[in-house]
């Protein structure tokens, strides 16, 4: 997505969301992750692609996320599969810093 395609929203400021913490918003009733790695942010859906779980629950190992449930695991750089049983990609969003505030990157409402 270009910035022209996502409207930007704020979400927390950096000191809700510490190095290694996870928070998670809605967005018209779908749950968004947002991850601290290092005090990079990355966001993804928070929906499993293969059985539907909550992926706020999963593990974390570096940037791959394992679904709590089946172990499907995800890149949250980019919501990418990594292992089966998932086979479909998740959406992740752009993630920014405006001061201290953390905003994501929305798709602009058609």
């Amino acid at each position: 997505m270009t910035e022209n395609e996502v409207d930007f929203i704020p979400v927390a400021s950096k000191a809700e969301l510490g190095r290694g913490e996870r928070l998670v918003i809605e967005v018209e009733g779908n749950p968004i992750v947002i991850f601290n790695v290092d005090d990079r942010y990355y966001a993804i859906d928070g929906i499993c692609s293969h059985d539907e779980e909550d992926l706020a629950e999963g593990s974390l190992d570096g940037f791959e996320l394992t679904c709590p449930r089946h172990g499907g695991r995800f890149d949250i750089r980019d919501g990418s599969v990594l292992a089966l049983p998932a086979y479909q990609e998740i959406n992740s969003y752009p993630v920014e810093l405006h001061g201290d505030e953390i905003v994501i990157g929305l798709p602009k409402a058609l």
